[in-house]
């Protein structure tokens, strides 16, 4: 990693702690783009997987990368691939599908090792993120990809060790096809390294205060810029202005605890910083185009 954030100041996310405790011990997870999506939102800001390799294949919309210090807007059908420790954020649109594999970094070094000495991959495409526009209709590597993807996410429903060393036989097919598909990365964006950390900075604080429904003005003060210059910097790195984050975040948190709580409705909204349920009842309904017992029941 040649970036200069500090790894310490930047989260990372083990998901088989923070999103499903059945794969605390699992080498290989895989889950949908788009239910991963609405357990920790659309925008996710700037974090690292310690340990573990993630690939992300996005189908449709348009997606919005930053990995390290470099950003990139791609259309779908694209993949990025994040090495351990690198930091990356992203954003997709609402109605974004894909796939997320997340592997243990012994397991693809394993995996990777024996391509190595045929050229099919080299030591710096072990360490080294990607972000690469997938053209199926043109191209039969990003074809049989895509494919070797919907067979990994068949696969994912079961347990045995047979589909345990199947799982494992398709990520080392789709390794082999990202190192095919790697020189085709996309071409970077010229970004400043200081609307970079401003951006990460707001997320940062984001995270940390929703619950408490700070203004823009205070937002901006902590982080020592104004709210037009942040403004710009949302639009232009996530495509969505500042506040949609700040609201993003809130419903995220909403969509969460409705997910996965018991907790009264008025007792939730009460969690999420909102002293009038009522208010709390409409706040929500005017985001998820339903009423919060409504999402509920359609998601137990």
């Amino acid at each position: 990693m040649t970036g200069s954030a500090n790894s310490d100041d930047i989260p990372n996310i083990d998901i088989g702690h923070a999103y499903d405790q059945h794969y605390v011990d699992a080498e290989i997870h895989y889950e949908h783009h788009e239910k991963m999506a609405d357990f920790f939102g659309r925008n996710m800001p700037v974090h690292h997987h310690d340990r573990f390799y993630q690939v992300h294949v996005i189908l449709n919309g348009t997606v919005r990368v930053h990995l390290d210090e470099t950003s990139y807007t791609v259309k779908g059908p694209m993949f990025f691939f994040t090495p351990p420790t690198v930091p990356h954020a992203f954003v997709t649109d609402n109605n974004a599908t894909g796939h997320v594999i997340t592997a243990r970094q012994q397991l693809v070094w394993e995996l990777m090792g024996a391509m190595i000495p045929t050229g099919l991959a080299s030591k710096s495409f072990i360490n080294s993120p990607l972000c690469v526009a997938l053209s199926p209709e043109k191209d039969p590597t990003a074809e049989r990809m895509l494919h070797l993807l919907t067979l990994m996410a068949d696969e994912n429903d079961h347990t045995s060790m047979e589909h345990t060393l199947a799982l494992k036989a398709l990520l080392q097919l789709v390794l082999i096809d990202i190192a095919r598909l790697s020189d085709q990365k996309q071409p970077k964006q010229k970004t400043r390294k200081e609307d970079v950390r401003i951006f990460h900075r707001f997320n940062e604080l984001i995270e940390a205060h929703f619950c408490e429904h700070l203004t823009l003005t205070q937002y901006s003060e902590m982080i020592s810029v104004t709210e037009a210059r942040l403004n710009e910097i949302c639009r232009r790195l996530a495509g969505l202005p500042s506040k949609r984050l700040i609201m993003e975040r809130l419903m995220q948190e909403a969509r969460r605890q409705l997910t996965y709580s018991v907790a009264p409705i008025t007792e939730i909204s009460y969690q999420l910083g909102f002293k009038d349920p009522a208010y709390f009842a409409r706040f929500f309904r005017r985001n998820a185009g339903v009423t919060a017992s409504e999402y509920r029941e359609k998601v137990k």
